[in-house]
């Protein structure tokens, strides 16, 4: 959970919006209130970076929340910039025996066009199950990838990334793999749990007989208008997890994050690297330290996020500060100061995280800690240079434990008439 990049609180309707009214292609899920979502939204200017526009002067109300409408079609996929959304599910695909690049292709456009109109709040493509059909879009984003197995599965070995070579071992994985990687991979967040499943449902039944299911996680954040004012989320240890995420109107926001058009290979033009971890946090042992321990642990002070050097939450930190005995005040083992870039050669990455709870096991341990997502242009300059760091001597790590693991190469967005993976798979 590197604070270097740890996720920053989304502005309730702050995305590249529209009310959704099903754009006349269809049977909308809801036909949205023209005044619904009026008050309260907050638009971010033309060409603004998505997901990080100033604080309303109020909450926004519930009932606006069901309008919120991000686009399928862009430079990039959805689900990338956006800010954390309320639920979210996580599944990966392997390809069927016998299927290959063409049945691959079939499935991309299909998932594409389920996605595009789900997106828009309307009925699935094919036999809508009607779980959602009061709703509005909520939000919801599709976002899909493809793993290091997919390109040997559909002969297109010579396109496989360099950036998509297997992540290294680290010394706090303790990994499943019959819950790690994937041929493909899908990414579904909402602000309504319900448009959640629903569009989770139906990318799965638009699978076919080209692809099953291989693993699938389900994760959530705090809800849109659960606050007096929009505020970095907090974890489930307590902890605000959002501080130092790397923001779109950043002047290198895009070389971090995403691949240049002029990029190897030229499929992955306006895409991204996603690391995807299931990381338990063990709660009980976490919860018998002391507030100054857990402090320490972290290095920001717990009620507001502030280093433990001072000032507020965004308050650079200062390392060198010393208290009167001469010691640090923000430990030299503490995340925050391992996981800094400045400590790291300049990696960053954008996290959007959900936390997950699935559960006690037989002595009421809880399995619940953090789906760990994060984008970057090279994963090899971004998560696992921090990563390493980490797993030497973070004070944290002996509260986590890393249990499952992908890497996915998530190409950019679909142009209008196009498909995701459309580059790669008909190049």
């Amino acid at each position: 959970m590197p604070d270097q990049s740890i996720t920053q609180a989304r502005t309730p309707g702050s995305e590249a919006r529209e009310p959704g009214s099903g754009g006349g292609r269809g049977v909308s899920r809801r036909a949205l209130l023209g005044t619904a979502g009026a008050t309260g939204l907050v638009l971010g200017a033309a060409g603004g970076a998505v997901g990080y526009t100033a604080a309303p002067a109020q909450a926004t109300p519930l009932t606006s929340v069901g309008s919120g409408r991000a686009m399928f079609h862009g430079k990039h996929q959805p689900g990338i910039t956006e800010g954390l959304q309320a639920r979210g599910h996580l599944a990966a695909f392997d390809l069927m025996p016998g299927a290959g690049r063409k049945e691959a292709a079939a499935l991309l456009r299909r998932w594409s066009a389920a996605a595009e109109r789900l997106m828009a709040g309307e009925a699935a493509p094919h036999g809508d199950t009607g779980v959602a059909r009061d709703s509005g879009p909520s939000s919801l984003t599709v976002t899909f990838g493809f793993g290091h197995s997919f390109f040997a599965r559909t002969g297109l070995d010579k396109q496989r990334p360099a950036a998509l070579d297997p992540l290294p071992d680290f010394s706090a994985d303790r990994l499943d793999k019959a819950r790690s990687d994937g041929d493909l991979w899908v990414q579904i967040g909402a602000d309504d749990a319900l448009v959640a499943f629903h569009a989770l449902r139906a990318i799965q039944k638009e699978t076919g007989g080209a692809a099953r299911v291989r693993w699938q996680m389900n994760g959530f954040n705090r809800s849109p208008g659960a606050t007096a004012h929009p505020m970095t989320a907090r974890n489930l240890m307590g902890q605000l997890d959002g501080t130092r995420n790397p923001k779109p109107a950043e002047p290198d926001f895009d070389r971090r994050i995403f691949v240049p058009g002029d990029g190897q290979p030229a499929w992955m033009a306006g895409g991204s690297y996603a690391v995807v971890r299931r990381i338990r946090m063990l709660l009980d042992d976490w919860e018998k330290l002391s507030l100054p321990a857990q402090e320490a642990v972290v290095g920001r002070r717990k009620a507001d996020g502030a280093p433990l050097s001072g000032g507020a939450e965004t308050t650079p930190m200062d390392l060198e500060k010393a208290d009167a005995k001469g010691e640090y005040v923000v430990p030299l083992n503490a995340h925050a100061r391992i996981s800094r870039p400045d400590q790291n050669g300049g990696a960053a990455m954008l996290r959007r995280p959900f936390s997950f709870h699935d559960g006690f096991d037989a002595d009421g341990v809880p399995d619940a800690g953090l789906l760990f997502v994060c984008w970057q242009a090279d994963p090899l300059r971004g998560f696992v240079p921090v990563q390493r760091k980490l797993d030497r001597g973070d004070a944290l790590s002996r509260y986590l434990r890393h249990e499952a693991s992908g890497l996915f190469a998530v190409p950019g967005g679909a142009a209008e008439g196009e498909y995701v993976g459309q580059r790669l798979l008909e190049g």
